[in-house]
C-alpha cells in the first residue's frame, strides 16, 4: 500500500473514532486508551444527546444538556488521536506538520467555551475546529517558507 494511502486511511479511521487509527497502525494499547477516553468523555459530557439536539435545531437543549467540564477535553483527545494516527502512518515527517492539529484542537476548545452564548456546543466547536485547522495550515505554510528561505541563505 502506498504511503499516502496508509496516512489517509489512518486519519479517516481516527476521524470516525479516536483510537481506530491507532489500531490500524498496530498501536493497540494507545488505541484502547483513546477509545476508553472517547467513551468516557462522550458519556460524561452527553455528547450524543448534544449531537441529536443540534441536528434537530434545539440549540437551547444542547446548552442545557452539555457538561462543559467534560466536553472541553474532547477536542484535544479527538485531534490528538488524528495527529497520532497520521504521524505513525508516516505523515508527520515535514516540519510543522502538527500545526493544523494543535490549532484545530485549540480553536475547537475555545468554541466549546463560548458555545453557551452562540450556536451551542457542537456547531461552535466544529466551526472553531475548521478555523483552527485553517490557521494551522496557514502558519505551517508560512513557517515552512520562512525557514526554508533562511536555510537557503536568502
Amino acid at each position: 500500500m502506498h504511503k499516502s494511502s496508509r496516512v489517509a486511511e489512518a486519519m479517516l479511521w481516527s476521524i470516525a473514532l479516536p483510537g481506530f487509527g491507532q489500531f490500524r497502525n498496530g498501536k493497540y494499547i494507545k488505541g484502547t486508551l483513546l477509545i476508553v477516553m472517547e467513551f468516557l468523555i462522550n458519556a460524561q459530557s452527553n455528547l450524543n444527546l448534544i449531537i441529536i439536539s443540534s441536528f434537530h435545531g434545539d440549540i437551547r437543549g444542547t446548552i442545557d444538556q452539555t457538561d462543559y467540564q467534560w466536553l472541553m477535553f474532547y477536542p484535544c483527545v479527538y485531534m490528538y488521536g488524528i495527529w497520532d494516527a497520521f504521524k505513525d502512518a508516516g505523515g508527520g515527517t515535514k516540519p510543522y506538520a502538527v500545526f493544523p492539529f494543535v490549532f484545530g484542537a485549540f480553536f475547537a476548545t475555545i468554541g466549546v467555551i463560548y458555545s453557551p452564548y452562540f450556536l451551542g456546543a457542537m456547531w461552535l466547536g466544529i466551526l472553531g475546529l475548521a478555523v483552527g485547522v485553517a490557521v494551522g495550515m496557514a502558519l505551517q505554510y508560512a513557517f515552512r517558507n520562512r525557514f526554508a528561505t533562511d536555510r537557503n541563505g536568502s
